[in-house]
């Protein structure tokens, strides 16, 4: 996977929402603004591979200045939805082309149970908008959404909370009736769509009112994110039924994805060609990770659905769906990145190519990576002459990295800080504030993930290492 890491540091002026004009690479900038509290942090701006993995790739990044400016670049051809983060403070922004954008990125909410390495959702503030501007009119939208249930007293069964629904849909028309901005408009019948399915509306008036005469938005997150909600454990739940038994043969016995499509001939939930084989993809990556399946065998089902579908944009999703679980499967090559060290040399992982690698993930931040560092004091004493032991810091300034390094002098061994354009929590898919991997003279992934300190890692090293002893036995050899 190529993530593409587009920065420049200019400073912040207060213009915004101003049209510009077209640009080959960059048509969208965020001139932005952050608490004091993230000065010297690194804000990201990352963007969904596509709507049904819902994966994310990070796309631009910049530094906050001592002055808690920054600025992000982007190109889109489509409106669509970014998420904007520092640390694990993520906003969404909704962004169309040739627009400057200028924004405020908030502090953190100090009385928030925040728990260790999860990502906590806040408001991004857009700076210049008028009433009519989609951020704008979004958040109106949540507010108007919010005051309907804060009003609210008492026991709301899903019948009185479709009641509410009813009421508040023929009010929001009411209240946006002048406005004609089409992605507004599908951002307010997917929005519906989306609270409906929480409640006792049944599927078949949500697929008849949603889906099946709609046409299928691929690049349209509220769309594609209402078609993930209805459609989730549908394939699961569709084995257990008579009709679809044969389902874990089409998988498990077979690994042929023409029998499987052919197990839902019969199926009438879902009269839409189209909207079928998608939700069979979508069904697939979660059955790779389902225990009831042969991982090889869904493998093999996704690969073929690649091959013989005539969507190209099934054909992209699954290819970005294998791509995911091929890239750091055992086996695999281990992705290189580079990284700063405490000098501030620039250091590659594929320097280190010839030897065993312990490579782990750390924050400062994390009382359980820390706990692990120090495990890792002990290994490194039995293990440095056989293995190479990285470390990448995930920090978000390179003081705090630095001071970590000074009040920990027994871990010297390579720690690295992934700095603004480190590509290193990326490749590896780090999701919280740690993560371990073996990797082996080849540069090829030997565990993945590999087991922590706590978890045993020096069994494995020492089965590896074990002097082999010389056989004493008389003709035997």
């Amino acid at each position: 996977m190529v993530y593409l890491v587009l920065y420049k540091r200019m400073r912040f002026i207060l213009i915004f929402l101003i049209a510009v004009g077209t640009c080959r690479s960059q048509n969208i900038t965020i001139k932005g603004k952050a608490h004091p509290s993230h000065i010297g942090k690194e804000v990201v701006l990352s963007d969904f591979t596509d709507y049904v993995n819902f994966n994310r790739i990070k796309e631009s990044a910049d530094t906050v200045d001592q002055d808690g400016y920054f600025e992000l670049k982007f190109h889109s051809s489509l409106i669509r939805p970014v998420m904007i983060s520092i640390r694990n403070l993520t906003g969404k922004l909704y962004v169309k082309p040739n627009f400057v954008y200028g924004i405020y990125f908030p502090a953190e909410d100090s009385t928030a149970n925040h728990q260790e390495g999860t990502e906590t959702t806040i408001d991004i503030s857009v700076y210049g908008k008028d009433s009519t501007e989609l951020n704008a009119l979004i958040i109106d939208f949540n507010t108007q959404y919010n005051q309907l249930f804060t009003k609210a007293e008492g026991y709301l069964s899903p019948a009185k909370i479709n009641v509410l629904l009813d009421t508040f849909l023929t009010a929001a028309k009411k209240r946006y009736a002048r406005i004609n901005d089409p992605y507004f408009k599908n951002y307010l019948e997917y929005s519906f769509a989306t609270f409906y399915s929480s409640t006792s509306r049944s599927k078949a008036f949500l697929y008849k009112q949603f889906i099946e005469t709609k046409p299928v938005q691929y690049t349209n997150y509220e769309y594609m994110q209402f078609l993930n909600t209805h459609f989730k454990g549908y394939l699961k739940a569709f084995a257990s039924k008579k009709i679809g038994g044969g389902i874990y043969n089409s998988i498990n016995a077979f690994g042929d994805y023409r029998d499987l499509k052919n197990q839902f001939n019969d199926d009438k939930t879902i009269t839409n060609d189209t909207i079928r084989e998608l939700v069979l993809l979508k069904g697939l990556i979660d059955f790779y990770y389902s225990p009831d399946f042969e991982k090889q065998q869904v493998l093999s089902v996704i690969e073929q659905l690649h091959r013989e579908t005539i969507y190209p944009v099934h054909k992209s999703m699954a290819f970005t769906m294998l791509q995911n679980i091929y890239q750091l499967q055992p086996g695999a090559p281990a992705p290189d990145f580079s990284a700063h060290d405490k000098s501030g040399t620039l250091v590659k992982l594929s320097d280190y190519k010839g030897k065993y690698i312990y490579l782990n993930f750390f924050s400062s931040e994390s009382e359980t990576s820390q706990k692990e560092m120090q495990k890792i004091v002990d290994l490194r004493k039995k293990f440095k002459d056989k293995i190479t032991f990285i470390s990448v810091c995930l920090d978000d300034s390179t003081r705090s990295y630095k001071n970590y390094l000074k009040t920990n002098p027994k871990q010297d061994w390579l720690i690295l800080y992934q700095g603004a354009g480190s590509t290193a929590r990326q490749n590896y898919n780090i999701k919280t504030l740690s993560g371990f991997f073996f990797i082996n003279p080849q540069m090829q992934l030997a565990q993945s993930p590999a087991l922590m300190p706590s978890e045993g890692i020096e069994y494995k090293f020492n089965a590896l290492f074990r002097p082999r002893k010389k056989n004493t036995i008389p003709g035997i050899r």
